[in-house]
């Protein structure tokens, strides 16, 4: 993540017509070695092995958190008492209550979180279908995140399988995207059940999580994660399914979106797969010319160029600490349904 941040601040201003032009101060870490590497590859000025002493530092503005979760509170409070604006990566944090804790510190300066997935123009465009009216009521949102890493041998530590630093495991990592993805699109989620499981004897958190929901407008959704889906390496996808269309997502082809029109004679009705790269398709003027595609990357720089703009025209953005406390909400009503 420290990368694609990183890449993200510098490719910005390439891409984005902002008045403001992000300086790579100080990067932190705890391996001073890789430190140098990385600032020396990515154009940060220093590096700091202890990120207190950087937060009270003048000439840092803004405060990245891009650090195991259970850290994410502690860094973001601080930062906040200290007037920063705060990004961070999902999950908010590792309980409700730490959650609690940040958006009510940050309540005075800008946030960011990381759902770099709501920039992804297909599903920034199925947004705007839906706020058309093309799908209509709506009957059924389902949505899967699938990896496949949870049985490699050669991956069988590090923190995001360590509960004490993760909190949890599929859920805060896979599932909180799902859940911003549904809130972002199908609205709030009013009465959510799940269940969990552990495949590997001797892992602390959970490899899997499936779950079904009812939406505040009426609709039906289930959520499935997991990290042992053999054969997906990072499947992240959506159907949603309505009186007047249907639309589908796979971020495995994340330049493509699936739609059906019920609206259209019986005849010639039929799923349509096509490029969401413009024209007159969310992002299309700020990358390629339409048909060149762009990648995971370009979510990132998507996510930041909206927030840069967002600042200079006082204006919310979004996804910040309320809208990934709402997600949180739901994780924990998930974490207490097992």
């Amino acid at each position: 993540m420290g990368r694609a941040h990183s890449n993200a601040f510098l490719q910005t201003p390439h891409f984005f017509p902002v008045k403001i032009r992000p300086r790579l101060k100080v990067i932190c870490g705890r391996n001073a070695p890789a430190l140098q590497s990385m600032a020396a590859q990515w154009g940060w000025e220093e590096t700091a092995t202890d990120w207190r002493t950087v937060i009270d530092r003048k000439d840092v503005d803004a405060v990245d958190i891009a650090v195991p979760n259970y850290l994410h509170a502690e860094i973001a409070i601080a930062a906040a008492q200290a007037g920063k604006m705060v990004f961070c990566e999902k999950p908010l944090a590792t309980t409700l209550a730490d959650a609690e804790r940040m958006a009510a510190a940050a309540r005075k300066v800008r946030t960011l979180v990381w759902f770099n997935y709501r920039r992804v123009p297909a599903i920034a465009f199925t947004r705007q279908l839906i706020d058309e009216g093309r799908i209509g009521r709506v009957f059924h949102y389902r949505a899967v995140y699938l990896q496949s890493w949870g049985n490699d041998p050669a991956r069988r530590t590090g923190w995001k399988l360590n509960r004490a630093e993760a909190g949890s495991g599929v859920i805060g990592d896979l599932l909180s995207h799902l859940v911003d993805t549904a809130l972002f699109l199908n609205g709030p989620i009013a009465e959510i059940r799940a269940q969990s499981k552990i495949f590997l004897e001797g892992r602390e958190v959970e490899d899997a999580v499936a779950a079904i929901a009812s939406f505040a407008n009426g609709s039906f959704g289930t959520f499935e994660a997991t990290r042992f889906a053999t054969g997906m390496l990072n499947r992240n996808g959506f159907e949603i399914h309505g009186e007047k269309g249907m639309a589908g997502f796979d971020f495995e082809d994340m330049n493509r979106l699936l739609f059906f029109d019920a609206s259209v004679a019986k005849n010639e009705q039929g799923v349509r797969s096509f490029l969401v790269t413009g024209p007159d398709h969310p992002y299309w003027q700020n990358f390629w010319k339409p048909g060149h595609t762009i990648g995971y990357e370009h979510t990132f720089i998507a996510t930041f160029g909206d927030f840069l703009h967002c600042l200079e025209t006082e204006t919310p953005f979004h996804a910040n600490f309320d809208d990934a406390l709402a997600v949180q909400r739901v994780l924990d009503r998930v974490e207490r349904s097992e």
